[in-house]
């Protein structure tokens, strides 16, 4: 998933030229985002490994272990190589996505035991991800251009003060009606993210922590939470061996990748 999250400039003075012309809270809302999106950029590609633990309403958990290829994009979305390598039943099987920056994404399941990819369709992408509580949206990097925004208010994040920000999704085919943001005023990182159903009903909240810097700019946590409150199910992802600018290509982003994921 693309992070939109990154340094602010600290201090009032800094600040400001980020929110000195947005009049409205949807200017507002807006340049947030778009500040956030710039200080994110320049990374290139990255890998990283993967712990997804699944847990039921009783707290039975199922654990899972991936690794996640991302290569940045230039004139569009970013594209990324999800590969399941544990437990046994799930190994090989792979999820490449595309994601654009106003169009709707293009995403392929690869699924070893039957020896084919499966294209993702647009109607479906709100359904979950292999079993987790991440729809196959959620694995798409989060473009700006795909949502109008409004900026409702500051407010506290732990320790932290944020900006709150809905967002609304200009696919129609999103499984959310809106989503509510908190994105710290001093790194620009996402501390939140509150999901609203169809009928406009809460839905899920994730939560990003333990954020670590690389190459002295890029910041990403090492969990997140995601807690379904209608099925009181959740799912955390737990990341480790962070890499970048390592080389990744197209070439390593295709629909023959899929298959040849191991």
């Amino acid at each position: 998933m693309k992070n939109t999250l990154s340094s602010l400039l600290i201090g009032a003075a800094l600040i400001a030229p980020v929110t000195a012309f947005a009049e409205t809270p949807e200017e507002k809302g807006h340049a947030i985002a778009v500040e956030a999106d710039k200080r994110n950029q320049g990374w290139k590609d990255s890998s990283a490994d993967m712990t997804m633990v699944l847990r039921n309403k009783r707290g039975d958990e199922s654990i899972r272990t991936l690794r996640v290829k991302s290569l940045e994009g230039q004139d569009d979305g970013d594209k990324s190589l999800t590969i399941f390598d544990e437990p046994k039943d799930v190994r090989g099987t792979a999820l490449l996505t595309f994601t654009h920056k106003v169009e709707s994404d293009d995403q392929w399941l690869y699924l070893p035991a039957l020896k084919r990819v499966k294209r993702i369709a647009s109607r479906n992408k709100s359904g979950p991800f292999m079993g987790s509580e991440f729809a196959f949206e959620d694995m798409s990097s989060q473009e700006v251009e795909k949502y109008d925004y409004k900026y409702i208010k500051d407010d506290a994040c732990g320790e932290l003060t944020c900006f709150v920000v809905e967002r609304f999704p200009k696919d129609e085919n999103s499984g959310y009606t809106k989503q509510i943001s908190w994105i710290d005023q001093t790194e620009y990182r996402v501390q939140k993210v509150e999901y609203y159903d169809r009928k406009e009903s809460l839905l899920k909240t994730f939560t990003a922590s333990n954020y670590q810097q690389y190459l002295d700019k890029y910041w990403r946590p090492l969990e997140n939470l995601m807690v379904n409150h209608q099925t009181q199910k959740s799912t955390t992802l737990t990341w480790e061996n962070y890499q970048f600018q390592t080389g990744l290509e197209d070439n390593d982003f295709t629909k023959n990748s899929l298959k040849r994921a191991r």
